[in-house]
């Protein structure tokens, strides 16, 4: 059997978001926040500071509880119920803004520690790998870009190259979504537009919802754009499409 519908609401989408409201004494992060995106997507998501982007996240992944609205995921999980872990135990993963990753360990073991269900670092850096454990850090290792290096410490990375094994790390756990706040911080050019090749191959497998307030990177993507502002959906639409909305120029990109 199906599962039944949330609040009645039959939806394909692998996100559905509906009048999410948050408030922090007295403000409203969110206002009545809209939001649909379909398996095997990827949104860019922009906006001005204060626009509820991080805000979207905190709920989309369990760390803040609305007020008031609904939130699934994949049409049979209401999301408003469950803590930070079994939401990121069901596929949701989130990347946050500044990497964080084991310095003072390999690029590899970054990945294999990852990997596991226990996550205690001690306890799997010297269990056996089994072939089909190499196999997929062998994957990882090519989809990020870090193969050639694999064997030196994540502390000798570039920043760019620690955002790379971040996501890998996030994709080692095999995520139905993934969530990438401002993934292109403080990179060079170049390792920008390897970072929009990166997402865009990871999408081929799941869904990305990528948070970002450089527009080349955006139009590098070539997405969905969802703009915000005070909470609320402002406009949606093709990158060009938005940019043209009068709306949109004076909030965010006239300023």
């Amino acid at each position: 059997m199906s599962p039944e519908p949330i609040g009645g609401v039959e939806t394909s989408a692998i996100l559905y978001l509906d009048g999410v409201t948050v408030s922090f004494d007295g403000f409203k992060a969110l206002n009545a926040l809209s939001l649909v995106i379909e398996p095997g997507e990827m949104r860019a998501i922009i906006g001005p500071n204060g626009a509820g982007k991080t805000t979207m996240m905190d709920v989309i992944t369990g760390k803040t509880r609305p007020q008031h609205g609904q939130v699934q995921f994949a049409g049979k999980h209401d999301l408003t119920q469950l803590d930070e872990a079994m939401i990121a135990n069901l596929g949701i993963g989130r990347k946050f803004q500044k990497p964080t990753v084991f310095e003072n360990h390999t690029v590899e073991d970054n990945l294999y520690i990852a990997l596991k269900e226990d996550r205690t670092v001690f306890s799997v850096l010297f269990a056996k790998r089994s072939p089909a454990q190499a196999k997929r850090l062998d994957e990882l290792l090519e989809i990020t870009r870090l193969g050639p290096h694999r064997d030196i410490l994540a502390a000798k990375l570039s920043h760019g190259q620690k955002q790379w094994l971040e996501i890998g790390m996030l994709l080692a756990q095999d995520p139905q979504i993934l969530l990438v706040d401002e993934p292109v911080a403080g990179m060079t050019d170049a390792e920008t537009a390897e970072t929009a090749r990166l997402l865009r191959e990871i999408n081929k497998t799941r869904t990305v919802i990528v948070v970002e307030h450089d527009m080349t990177f955006v139009r590098d993507l070539g997405v969905k754009v969802t703009v915000l502002h005070e909470g609320s959906v402002l406009a949606e639409g093709s990158l060009d499409h938005v940019s043209a909305d009068n709306r949109v120029i004076e909030v965010y990109l006239g300023r």
